[in-house]
């Protein structure tokens, strides 16, 4: 999958640094995969449409949901291509959530707005604006899909082209704050079967250069 490809498309085009990284999918192959970017930054809003005039207010700039239509045939394939995405673009660590559906007899409400989010697809905005711009056509969809089958969500923060490189003491990095390919970890299969969590563990601290481990 050509998920670091397509985070540096992004990147490029908007010229605005990252927050963090998610990535969606249920658990049914050759299904569409949401790739979502957290960017920092704020929209100034002004009275006037005038250079000269200044912000009354500052707006978060919505978070990017895309739709990645590439076919896979196991999780394991997604699972690898976020590690490598996030190991290239030399995040600490990648965090593997396994949810399950939503729409289980006595699950709680918080579940279905977490399964919205995943997807890129906010029921509300904030303040009257949006939260996401979704390019994600079958969102709906797979939003209803994870409600009945579960799903997974990789979150990772990349110091390449986001805004940790002052704060990383990763021995593991490059100058430019990435790391050469390939990813050295394997992906530990999903279960897909209740609540779980893993992290893939990359960064080595600086100051104590020991092997980097994985924590479930």
């Amino acid at each position: 999958m050509q998920i670091l490809e397509r985070i540096e498309d992004q990147m490029t085009a908007t010229g605005l640094p990252l927050v963090g990284i998610t990535l969606a999918a249920v658990p049914c192959p050759d299904t569409p995969v949401i790739l979502t970017l957290h960017w920092h930054g704020f929209i100034k809003e002004k009275l006037a449409d005038v250079e000269e005039a200044e912000a009354v207010s500052y707006t978060s700039i919505p978070s990017s949901a895309l739709q990645l239509n590439e076919r896979w045939g196991n999780l394991v394939s997604v699972d690898r291509a976020a590690m490598e995405a996030a190991w290239e673009l030399g995040a600490w660590d990648v965090a593997r959530a396994e949810r399950p559906g939503c729409m289980r007899p006595g699950a709680p409400s918080t579940e279905a707005l977490e399964c919205l989010q995943a997807f890129g697809s906010f029921p509300y905005g904030i303040n009257g604006q949006q939260v996401v711009v979704a390019d994600a056509p079958d969102a709906d969809e797979l939003v209803q899909l994870a409600a009945e089958r579960g799903y997974l969500m990789w979150v990772f923060r990349p110091v390449r082209g986001g805004i940790w490189a002052e704060y990383a003491d990763d021995a593991t990095l490059t100058a430019d704050g990435r790391r050469n390919p390939p990813c050295p970890h394997r992906p530990i299969p999903p279960v897909c079967h209740g609540k779980r969590r893993t992290i893939y563990r990359f960064g080595v601290p600086a100051g104590n250069p020991a092997p980097a481990d994985l924590a479930h």
